[in-house]
C-alpha cells in the first residue's frame, strides 16, 4: 500500500485515487504513463496485475514529480470515460437494462447506481433551487376600482336570503377588511363602530364576525397555535420572508428524496414479496428509476422551454404531453422488464404502487415542511 509520508502529504483519499487508477483511457490520462513494474517492491513477488498477489501492495511508482501525482488524482476523480456516456444513454433509452445488467453481474461498464443517482440528483435540485430563487412574491396592491368591484360583489352576495350564517360572517369580515385597507388613518380604520352596552341585547348581523373569529381562536389546539406562530415567524405576517422559506424548503428536498428511496424499495418488496427478490435488488432498481426521473424531468423542462421559444400554440402542448406520456411509458416498461410479470399484473402493480408511493412522498413532503418550520 502507500507509504506513510505520502499519506501525510496527499491524504488517504488522494492515495486511493492514485492507487486505483482506471485501466481505460480517459480525458485526464497522461499520454506517456510510467512503465509497469515486474516485481513487487515490498515482497519481491512477480506481479501479474496492478496489485501484488502475495502482500496486496499496489504497483505504484512514487519516484516521479508531484505534477504527475496530481495528474493521476484528476484522472481517477474527474475522468468521465465511456462508463458515463453508456450509463446516461441507457438511463434515458432503457433504464431497465442498467438494473438487469448490474444485478446479473455486468457492472464494470456502468456507473455505480448510487453514484449515478447522486449525479442526477445534484443536477436536478440545482436546477430546482435556481428556479425557486427566481420566484418573487409581491403583495397585491388593489386599485380603487378593483377594491370597489370587490366590495360590490360582496355586498351583492350578502343580500341573498339563502346565504348560510358562516358564509355570511366570512363575507362580512372580508368586506370590513377591504374597507379597513381603503381607510388611510388608524382612527378611521374601523368601518363598523363597536356596539354599546345597551345594544348588546339585540346584536346586529355585523357582530358575527368578531364572535366567529374569537371562537376559531379558542378552538385551536396547542399544535395549531404553535404551527401558526412558527409560520408567521418563518414566512412573515404578509409573506415578507416567503422567498427565504421556499429556498430553505428546496434545500431540504434532496435529503427527503434520499430518505424516500429506501421506502420506495420497501414498497416494491411488499408488491413483489412472492418473487423472493432480495431487498438490495429492489434498492438498485429504485436508485436507477429515480435517476431516470430526475434526468427525464430535466430534459422535458428543457424541451418545453425550447419549444416555447421556437413556436406557440396547441402544437407545443401536444408535444409536451407526448413527452410526459413517453416518460410514464418508460417507467412502466422498466417495471415490466425488471420484474417480468404479465401485462395485467404489471399494470395493477404500477398503478397501485404509484399511488402508495405518492402517499409516501406527500407524507415525506409534509414532514419536511414541518421540519423546516420547526428549525430555527
Amino acid at each position: 500500500m502507500a507509504d506513510e509520508p505520502a499519506k501525510l502529504i496527499l491524504g488517504d483519499s488522494a492515495i486511493s485515487a492514485v492507487e486505483q487508477r482506471p485501466s481505460s483511457p480517459g480525458f485526464f490520462r497522461r499520454k506517456n504513463p510510467p512503465p509497469a513494474k515486474s516485481h513487487c517492491e515490498n515482497c519481491g513477488a512477480a506481479l501479474t496485475g496492478h496489485w501484488c498477489s502475495q502482500c496486496g501492495q499496489a504497483a505504484v511508482d512514487y519516484h516521479r514529480s508531484f505534477r504527475h501525482v496530481i495528474w493521476d488524482i484528476l484522472d481517477a476523480l474527474l475522468n468521465w470515460d465511456s462508463k458515463f456516456f453508456t450509463s446516461i444513454g441507457l438511463l434515458i433509452a432503457k433504464p431497465w437494462r442498467l438494473t438487469n445488467d448490474f444485478v446479473s453481474g455486468k457492472r464494470v461498464r456502468y456507473f455505480h447506481p448510487l453514484r449515478l443517482y447522486l449525479l442526477a440528483s445534484i443536477l436536478f435540485f440545482f436546477a430546482a433551487n435556481h428556479w425557486a430563487k427566481s420566484i418573487h412574491f409581491q403583495s397585491k396592491n388593489f386599485s380603487e376600482k378593483e377594491r370597489a368591484d370587490v366590495q360590490a360583489q360582496l355586498q351583492k352576495s350578502l343580500k341573498s336570503p339563502d346565504l348560510p350564517a358562516p358564509a355570511r360572517a366570512a363575507m362580512e369580515q372580508a368586506l370590513q377588511a377591504t374597507k379597513a385597507v381603503a381607510t388611510p388613518s388608524p382612527p378611521q380604520t374601523p368601518a363598523m363602530p363597536s356596539p354599546k352596552p345597551e345594544e348588546s341585547s339585540s346584536p346586529k348581523e355585523t357582530d358575527y364576525g368578531p364572535l366567529l373569529q374569537l371562537d376559531s381562536d379558542t378552538s385551536k389546539s396547542d399544535f395549531g397555535k404553535w404551527l401558526e406562530t412558527r409560520a408567521r415567524e418563518k414566512i412573515g405576517e404578509h409573506g415578507s420572508n416567503a422567498e427565504l422559506f421556499l429556498a430553505t424548503l428546496f434545500q431540504n428536498l434532496p435529503y427527503m428524496m434520499l430518505c424516500c428511496i429506501p421506502l420506495f424499495a420497501l414498497v416494491l418488496k411488499v408488491l413483489y414479496v412472492r418473487r423472493r427478490i432480495f431487498y438490495t435488488e429492489h434498492l438498485i432498481y429504485a436508485l436507477h428509476i429515480h435517476s431516470f426521473a430526475y434526468v427525464g424531468v430535466i430534459l422535458i423542462v428543457l424541451a418545453t422551454i425550447g419549444l416555447g421559444r421556437l413556436t406557440s400554440g396547441p402544437l407545443v402542448g401536444w408535444a409536451v404531453a407526448l413527452l410526459w406520456i413517453g416518460f410514464a411509458t418508460q417507467v412502466f416498461l422498466s417495471i415490466r422488464r425488471v420484474y417480468r410479470q404479465s401485462w395485467f399484473t404489471t399494470v395493477f402493480k404500477f398503478l397501485f404502487g404509484g399511488l402508495v408511493y405518492l402517499i409516501v412522498l406527500f407524507c415525506a413532503l409534509l414532514i419536511t415542511f414541518l421540519v423546516t418550520i420547526a428549525l430555527p
